[in-house]
């Protein structure tokens, strides 16, 4: 039920960075939807510390139309965090992300409330193509969430992004993870309850760049791996176990040549290389165990996940 007595069946929770090009035609879409959704909706815009005008277009919204609310945070979280926040705030029985860049189109949330009435408690969007984006990061993609699906221990639907629905009773256990790292996809697949795709064809982006650098995407790959994963760990692992092998059959066969005279060894360029080799490997170790550690010393801080700055359109403190 709705955290609030009459509250609304829906919740639409958009992230929003830098999204000034976007916001117009994002919230005429939105309007458009909350028109023919079954029941009563609202949409909580998040600004994720924007530097362009994109707070005060969502403030307009929320002037002309008071089923829009705005929830402000206090700088740049990140998308995973300013999800999380908006869905902390969420007072709908199915509670819907998406992002505000019109890629994930607004009217399929019509089907997705619609499996949600059929008694499915997670309805994830299915990604059957992936236009205006260039052929390195849909490859680098496919395989990350491919491997993914492979060394975790979850069962992360494939070509699935964050634009899903959420049935209040998953909602709240997904809540109950306050982890500072997040995997948003990866959480909703650990919590289980009854899950369905649905297929989309996904647009282009309507105007303006990505924010999802490399960086930030590398970010998110290792946020995924280690969040939900030992296998680089194991990795390490099996490499030390190879690694010393391996020198052990090479001091064998270095000392059988030498007894029988068939040949010596050069000494220097074969040490270099292989003090070089085990450097690598030891560094690589350390910084896998490094990572880990790093999530450990995140979680000890406790911190909040986000800090609010402004809310427009929520009750209660």
């Amino acid at each position: 039920m709705s955290d609030q007595p009459g509250g609304p069946e829906y919740s639409l929770v958009v992230p929003i960075f830098n999204e000034e090009q976007t916001l117009s035609e994002l919230v005429r879409r939105l309007r458009l939807l909350l028109d023919r959704l079954d029941a009563s909706a609202e949409i909580v815009l998040v600004d994720d510390g924007s530097s362009d005008r994109s707070y005060d277009l969502m403030l307009a919204a929320r002037e002309a139309d008071s089923r829009f609310k705005v929830l402000r945070l206090s700088r740049n979280f990140g998308h995973q965090i300013a999800i999380t926040a908006g869905m902390d705030v969420a007072a709908g029985n199915a509670v819907i992300v998406m992002d505000a860049d019109l890629q994930d189109p607004p009217e399929v949330v019509l089907e997705m409330a619609a499996r949600w009435r059929e008694g499915f408690d997670i309805i994830y969007g299915v990604r059957e193509a992936r236009p205006g984006e260039t052929r390195f990061k849909k490859t680098t993609a496919s395989a990350f969430y491919r491997l993914l699906r492979r060394i975790s221990n979850i069962d992360v639907p494939l070509d699935v992004g964050d634009f899903r629905l959420v049935d209040r009773r998953a909602l709240e256990a997904f809540k109950a993870m306050r982890e500072t790292n997040r995997y948003v996809r990866g959480m909703f697949s650990w919590i289980g309850f009854r899950q369905v795709g649905v297929s989309f064809q996904r647009d282009e982006r309507f105007a303006g760049d990505t924010k999802y650098h490399l960086t930030k995407m590398v970010k998110f790959a290792t946020d995924g791996v280690v969040s939900f994963s030992a296998a680089p760990l194991r990795l390490a692992l099996n490499l030390g176990f190879i690694v010393s092998a391996l020198s052990f059959l090479f001091g064998l066969v270095a000392v059988a040549f030498k007894l029988a005279g068939l040949y010596s060894i050069p000494g220097l360029a074969s040490i270099a290389v292989f003090v070089a080799f085990l450097g690598g490997m030891q560094l690589l170790v350390l910084g896998l165990m490094g990572e880990y550690i790093a999530r450990i010393h995140d979680e000890v801080k406790d911190r909040p996940l986000y800090i609010v700055r402004d809310t427009h359109g929520f009750q209660g403190p």
